[in-house]
């Protein structure tokens, strides 16, 4: 929390200040400030003017840090800023009863953060936020949440460590919603219109008082469950159809259906178990619909060279021991990897070729390694849309090479960026891919951030004529490899 300690009040410091004459004054939370110093007037408490300053870079930056100030109420100084064109407000580890009214005010606000405060519920003027897709209401005393709330244009929605006893029955309409965190609540059930949730990827109900999972979940494109520490019997078999998931928490539950020893085999168990189930409970299914549905696996996603994804459990398989490659499964196998090559080669030159023409640069050979510090990155989602990364920590004459810290920090300004921007969640790379220089996923990122505005490249027949070249190059130096080891095959 780098930025908070930075705009933070002088107690951060565990510095003790004494402003004005002598003893006689009162103390005010850390800071003893006199009555009188002689001249009529009391001198300004430093922790008031590193609010002014925390107002002040607001209004430059679109960012307002108001965090561990253990605020009551919003700043009254802050009606002497222009904070209407707000996009992130940080709230959090405050002492708020209730949002203020002035922050539903802000009607560009995309990102707002209220973690740990004293709030016990929403007022009706946050239908005013028609551009927030961010909201974090964790480590509250909410007892319910607005049917209000759900009228806003939300990706992420978390809400764990509150007061939470159900969820309101207007939950479908955020068909934007990507995360949904309700974890650590005394939630009993889920409404039946989670289901509507079609974009919901990633579901966490830990840690509340569910009996049960309502079917209505299998419709969703879900890649992270977890519904541990809760009181469920049994998982739903039509759960089979989640063929996108990639990780479900299940432990602490007392589970029966299925059974403990097949749950810690893992997920790939669970799943056959229920196809199981499912034809059990459907004999009219036909053959075909009784095998077990194909579902991504972490493997498949995280790495996409990989051409056979992960291994099978072996659950409910059987091997002769017969199974044998032979010459053409091999020289298939080489085919797909040439296959692969290529298209990596091509995404490349073209990732390059796209950022170049935005930002009028050069870039190396290794452009992994020339995106590690983030510098690159943060002014490409500039020019997607401007001021999506607020400041940009640069090398400069006197140091040429950036920190860790700094590299880090602008990447994660950039993956913050990307997801204001609509980047979906799973085409996000993650900040140890950048700074290590694993570019396979980056450059799926980048390239989704790129769609989302107008290539600026050259002539349409340009960029064709210099595609198909590469290409033929390409295709001609592998074709002379494959032939020269296909004899050995």
């Amino acid at each position: 929390m780098a930025a908070s300690v930075l705009l933070g009040s002088a107690e951060n410091t565990g510095l003790h200040f004494t402003v004005g004459g002598g003893s006689s004054g009162a103390r005010t939370g850390n800071v003893l400030v006199g009555s009188n110093n002689g001249l009529g007037s009391a001198c300004p408490a430093p922790w008031n003017r590193s609010l002014d300053r925390a107002l002040d870079e607001a209004t430059a930056t679109g960012c307002l840090n108001l965090s561990g100030r253990k605020l009551k109420e919003f700043p009254r100084s802050a009606a002497n800023h222009d904070l209407t064109d707000t996009t992130r407000a940080d709230l959090s580890r405050n002492r708020l009863s209730e949002l203020p009214l002035e922050v539903c005010l802000f009607v560009s606000l995309e990102s707002l953060n209220l973690y740990q405060n004293c709030l016990r519920s929403l007022p009706d003027s946050l239908v005013n936020l028609q551009a927030l897709t961010y909201l974090n209401l964790s480590r509250n005393q909410l007892s319910a949440l607005p049917a209000i709330i759900c009228s806003l244009p939300l990706k992420g929605l978390i809400a764990c460590n509150n007061k939470l006893v159900s969820l309101p029955e207007e939950l479908g309409q955020l068909r934007h919603l990507t995360e949904l965190d309700v974890s650590c609540n005394e939630i009993q059930s889920l409404p039946p219109q989670v289901g509507q949730l079609e974009a919901l990827r990633d579901l966490n109900v830990r840690r509340n008082h569910l009996l049960k999972l309502p079917a209505e979940l299998a419709e969703l494109p879900l890649v992270r469950l977890d519904f541990s520490c809760n009181k469920v019997t049994s998982i739903p078999a039509c759960y089979r159809q989640l063929t996108q998931l990639q990780s479900i928490v299940l432990d602490n539950n007392p589970l029966q259906s299925p059974p403990a020893q097949i749950c810690i085999k893992g997920k790939i168990h669970i799943f056959k178990y229920l196809n199981l189930e499912a034809s059990k409970t459907t004999p009219e299914l036909s053959d075909y619909d009784k095998r077990p549905l194909n579902f991504s696996t972490c493997g498949d996603e995280l790495c996409p060279g990989r051409l056979y994804g992960t291994l099978d459990s072996g659950f409910n398989s059987v091997d002769s021991g017969d199974k044998r490659w032979s010459g053409n499964e091999v020289r298939h196998t080489f085919t797909q990897k040439i296959h692969a090559l290529l298209i990596v080669s091509l995404r490349v030159c073209l990732c390059v070729q796209n950022i170049e023409a935005r930002l009028k640069v050069s870039l190396p050979t290794d452009l992994g390694a020339a995106l590690t510090d983030g510098v690159v990155l943060c002014h490409l989602a500039n020019h997607v849309r401007p001021r999506s990364v607020p400041s940009i920590h640069v090398p400069s004459p006197a140091v040429p090479k950036l920190t860790m810290a700094k590299c880090r920090r602008n990447v994660e300004n950039f993956l913050e960026a990307c997801r204001r921007i609509g980047v979906p969640q799973d085409c996000l790379c993650s900040a140890r891919d950048v700074l290590d220089g694993r570019g396979h996923r980056l450059y799926s990122t980048v390239a989704t951030l790129l769609s989302a505005s107008p290539p600026t490249l050259g002539c349409p027949q340009v960029q064709l004529a210099g595609f198909a070249l590469f290409y033929l190059s390409v295709m001609s130096v592998l074709c002379a490899i494959y032939v020269h080891l296909a004899p050995g095959v």
